[in-house]
């Protein structure tokens, strides 16, 4: 968890990274003016450059993952911090999936003619520097520095101390690929000390947005310790409910797949509901294909009935995050009181529903208080390289946009331009008409 540093430290840390911040605010300041194509060329060079360089960053995290080991980093984490060739083409992949991505820079949202010669347009533009404090998973890096470039922002990335070797290896590879594209190495900074988490959380004239991405735990300490406005999500707490006419099968697949295919993602299922009427013939069938896969099974009162080997779940399991090999079940008794349980306990992530009648699939997925609604499919697709974005910043829980995965959209604003002949506000009516009101038009895009 993070400490506070005393105050002589922070402001001597504060004084010293708003200077380098700075620097990357006036890089990001240039690269909004680049072109799409000498973006993309910019990405294309990081994107071979990992490749390249894949050997000496799976050297760097081996050491991370040793040190992580050796200080017994819990099991969630560790699994997020490993690299092997597979996540870096990964990565690779998420680069030149952003190149495929349309500019989301200076696209005309409204192009209005207020008055004749007085024309009204809202233009997309970048935020300017977004900050992303995040715990293991190295990889980020790539996903973040990607957007950022992508979308004209410049970046700001502080990973966990168990992955700096990773996140320093993979940010100097970033550097060097771009020191020869049109796109200044000063948009991406790399911090790896503690003490610069609290300074930049300071920073709200400075820094646009902060990214958090860890535990709950660890995004509410962000929350709460900066005035810069925070996207991003507390608690992965998933579920699936298995209707009463559901494909059995399917179910158990679907079960199984969005528990284990990454117990430690946000997107894993923490808790299965079960409908009453199934529950004989289901729930002993799944937990024995749980268990297959090493996954303890916790049970609430009906459930122990059916399977008196399951370990007995407690009030605090229902809104427990477990990020590991844990599920809890509870039997229910209907599409009603799975909303009530999901509503009550959720994390407004991500929720599926298992069924073969679409009516009872829409009540879900209307009712249902989460930024991803799923019927029939597992919930590891939340996810924005699995959405089609290339990548994302985060996941965001929260009601205003940007909700869900983050892609470019999310670390995106605009402004209004207002450009005219002379026209002064001493010419228009009370209700805003021109005095020319013939020749007011619209024409929106």
């Amino acid at each position: 968890m993070v400490s506070l540093s005393s105050p002589n430290l922070s402001q001597k840390v504060e004084q010293t990274l708003a200077q380098s911040v700075q620097v990357t605010k006036a890089a990001s300041i240039e690269l909004a003016k680049l072109s799409t194509q000498a973006k993309n060329a910019a990405l294309e060079s990081i994107a071979v450059a990992l490749e390249q360089s894949a050997e000496m960053i799976l050297t760097a995290n081996q050491e991370d993952v040793r040190v992580a080991q050796a200080e017994q980093l819990a099991a969630p984490l560790l699994s997020r911090l490993k690299l092997n060739h597979a996540k870096i083409a990964a990565m690779v992949a998420g680069v030149r999936d952003v190149i495929r991505l349309d500019d989301p820079i200076g696209v005309r949202q409204i192009d209005r003619e207020l008055d004749r010669g007085l024309i009204l347009q809202r233009v997309t533009c970048p935020l300017g520097v977004i900050g992303v404090i995040f715990e293991s998973r190295p990889d980020a890096v790539t996903q973040i520095t990607a957007l950022a470039i992508k979308s004209g922002n410049g970046a700001i990335l502080k990973g966990g101390s168990e992955a700096v070797r990773s996140c320093e290896a993979i940010t100097k590879v970033i550097h060097q690929a771009l020191s020869d594209s049109a796109v200044s190495p000063h948009v991406v900074q790399l911090l790896t000390t503690r003490s610069e988490i609290q300074a930049i959380l300071a920073m709200e004239k400075q820094i646009d947005l902060i990214i958090p991405r860890g535990s709950n735990q660890f995004v509410r300490y962000i929350q709460d310790n900066t005035n810069i406005p925070v996207l991003g999500h507390a608690d992965g707490i998933c579920h699936l409910y298995v209707e009463a006419d559901a494909d059995l099968a399917m179910a158990i697949d679907l079960a199984v797949d969005s528990k284990t295919q990454y117990p430690a993602a946000c997107n894993s299922i923490e808790t299965l509901l079960v409908h009453s009427s199934i529950a004989d013939a289901f729930l002993p069938k799944v937990v024995a294909a749980l268990r297959a896969k090493g996954v303890e099974v916790r049970g609430c009162d009906r459930s122990l009935k059916i399977c008196p080997d399951l370990i007995p779940a407690s009030e605090l399991d229902w809104s427990t995050e477990y990020s590991d090999s844990i599920l809890s079940a509870r039997i229910v008794d209907g599409v009603n009181d799975s909303i009530d349980h999901i509503n009550t306990y959720g994390s407004k992530h991500t929720d599926a529903i298992v069924t073969k009648n679409a009516e009872i699939a829409e009540i879900f997925l209307q009712d249902v208080d989460a930024a991803n609604v799923y019927h029939n499919c597992s919930t590891r697709f939340a996810d924005g390289f699995r959405y089609g974005f290339g990548a994302e910043v985060g996941i965001s829980t929260q009601k205003l946009q940007p909700r869900g995965p983050v892609g470019l959209e999310g670390i995106v604003t605009y402004k209004y331009r207002l450009v005219g002949n002379g026209q002064i506000v001493a010419d228009y009516t009370s209700d805003g008409s021109g005095k020319d009101a013939k020749t007011f038009t619209h024409i929106d895009l």
